[in-house]
């Protein structure tokens, strides 16, 4: 019991503690027997943790990364043992990849029943050791205060990353001393401990930028990670330098700034785009870890081309191209630092205003005929046009890959600098966008939020409508209903002849779908109808469904540079 007259506490009361502690204020998850002393612990002690329950584990730590993105706080998930350890992993990897600080607790048979055959015994440890920052088993109750403390800590520091917990059930009802209870109020946010960089390598830096003609910084996610945004912002105005991005280097800087080139690489990006890459005769790689995607296969930036790369993690940098000046640092840190630097030099701009206005002029060019289109289906191109026109400024916009990924990333161009844009660039799993977003309205309960989902990712996610229902998140889900897996069909058309072998299903009446779990819903076929049919449910008081007939990603002009080629 938690009990101050003795001192002792429970493992399962222990474990709400420290989490109490760490000021977590919600946690998403899924009940299971190895877990019933941690949920009876949270139903009879006084915390002001929120549990929100789901209806699959994957999407509790889909929640948990949406959350984590925008508070910049850790998110919190928990499972059961066996099947549940297994179905939260794909959630902690994607987090884990994307540099997003989770913690996944999963509750695991007891240590006296390991080796016995009970039922859902499962080597947790070693099945996510190889995946995440992190990961132990709280085998001993008196250790799990310290062991927390550790989880915290290794989430937050350096790298963000994903940690997961083992908690097994006799664990939870073991002995905890209640004076371990403390956190360490550094690691309640990330990143901590930020790492500063070396002064002569910043020099070094500097020296390079001073003789460039046409430098270009392309920043990943790392600048929105460490909240670099302003300085960005401040070092572009001061060498007149133009800012590419990756898709999750979105919001580093507003798309509005006169310095902002838009997303490079081969999903979002153009030829416009391309070129301003190619063009360059020094990229610094800002938080960005140059993969395939944001260089095309490596092929932009071109052999040759100087480069330096700031990172947090030294073993991004050098692994994909020769670099000249290697920074191992906290993102804002180096730049904070650089732009010193540079303001006491007399040092020439870089044409950063015009190279960008070209590019977004020849991608609006070639973007404006299709969003006026009034062809049916609907062109995707009308839809991102017509959220651009409804949505605020400060709107959060979740995209699952497949036909909203590439087509936010290349055309809505976001007005403010920050998160507001959320999607799974590391794995790219169908069925992410709508947890995410729940976990992002949660965290941001003020900000107008929207799901992109293509219908094959509905297929993956709708048993989380009955969960935004009961928690009446006012969300809005858009689905873009062209009934195929239209990214591999894409691909089918682009590299294999267009010979289309099982990617096409039935179409599915998501409106309907949504009605039944209680959802405001609408069908729209008609391109005329998406702004008024968008300002309805963005007006709905609780969440909200748009199924959209949208032209297929393999008939579509969509900014996929290999589908291009």
């Amino acid at each position: 019991m938690d009990d101050a007259r003795t001192n002792r506490l429970t493992g399962a009361e222990a474990l709400v503690r420290m989490l109490e502690a760490y000021g977590v204020r919600h946690i998403f998850g899924l009940c299971g027997d190895t877990t019933l002393p941690f949920y009876d612990a949270m139903a009879r002690l006084d915390h002001g943790i929120a549990h929100i329950l789901v209806r699959d584990e994957r999407h509790a730590a889909y929640m948990a990364d949406g959350y984590a993105r925008v508070t910049g706080r850790p998110g919190v998930c928990e499972g059961p043992s066996g099947g549940g350890a297994t179905y939260i992993l794909p959630g902690v990897v994607e987090a884990e990849e994307s540099s997003v600080p989770i913690l996944a607790i999963t509750s695991d048979v007891a240590t006296t029943s390991a080796g016995r055959y009970p039922l859902t015994e499962l080597d947790q440890t070693a099945l996510f050791r190889p995946l995440t920052t992190w990961t132990a088993a709280l085998n001993q109750p008196a250790r799990l205060p310290a062991m927390l403390r550790r989880a915290f800590r290794e989430m937050t520091v350096g790298r963000p990353g994903a940690v997961q917990l083992a908690l097994p059930f006799d664990t939870q009802k073991g002995p905890v001393d209640a004076a371990e209870i403390w956190a360490d109020s550094r690691h309640r946010t990330y990143p901590a401990d930020r790492p500063g960089p070396d002064p002569g390598v910043i020099r070094h830096a500097a020296d390079i930028l001073e003789t460039a003609e046409a430098a270009l910084v392309i920043a990943g996610g790392g600048p929105l990670l460490s909240g670099a945004e302003a300085v960005l912002a401040a070092f572009a105005e001061t060498l007149d330098l133009p800012i590419a991005t990756s898709v999750s280097g979105q919001g580093t800087i507003a798309e509005t700034d006169p310095h902002a080139v838009g997303v490079v690489g081969s999903n979002g990006g153009v030829p416009a785009t391309r070129a301003v890459v190619e063009g360059a005769d020094v990229v610094l790689f800002l938080g960005c870890r140059a993969g395939s995607v944001t260089t095309e296969r490596w092929c932009a930036p071109k052999p040759g081309t100087t480069v330096i790369h700031i990172d947090s993690d030294p073993r991004v940098i050098g692994a994909n191209y020769p670099t000249e000046v290697a920074i191992v640092a906290d993102a804002r840190a180096a730049l904070s630092a650089l732009l010193t630097e540079v303001r006491t030099r007399a040092m020439r701009g870089q044409n950063g205003r015009a190279r960008a206005a070209a590019a977004w002029a020849a991608k609006r060019a070639a973007f404006q005929p299709l969003a006026d289109s009034t062809a049916r289906p609907i062109r995707p191109e009308a839809v991102i046009a017509a959220l651009a026109d409804t949505l605020p400024p400060d709107a959060i916009i979740a995209a699952d890959p497949g036909t909203p990924c590439p087509y936010v990333s290349a055309h809505y161009r976001w007005p403010r600098a920050g998160r507001h844009f959320i999607t799974n660039r590391a794995h790219g799993a169908l069925g992410y966008a709508l947890a995410a977003a729940m976990g992002a309205k949660v965290g941001r309960p003020e900000a107008e939020v929207v799901a992109l989902l293509g219908d094959g990712s509905f297929g993956f996610c709708c048993g989380e409508f009955e969960t935004l229902v009961r928690t009446n998140l006012a969300i809005t889900a858009l689905v873009f209903s062209n009934a195929s897996f239209g990214w591999i069909k894409a691909g089918q058309k682009a590299g294999f002849g267009a010979r289309y072998h099982n990617v096409d299903f039935g179409r599915t009446d998501h409106a309907a779908v949504a009605r039944a779990f209680g959802l405001a819903a609408w069908t729209v076929e008609d391109p005329a109808e998406l702004r008024p049919t968008l300002t309805k449910a963005l007006a709905h008081p609780g969440p909200a469904l748009i199924d959209v007939i949208a032209q297929p990603l393999h008939a579509a002009a969509a900014p996929v540079s290999e589908w291009v080629a």
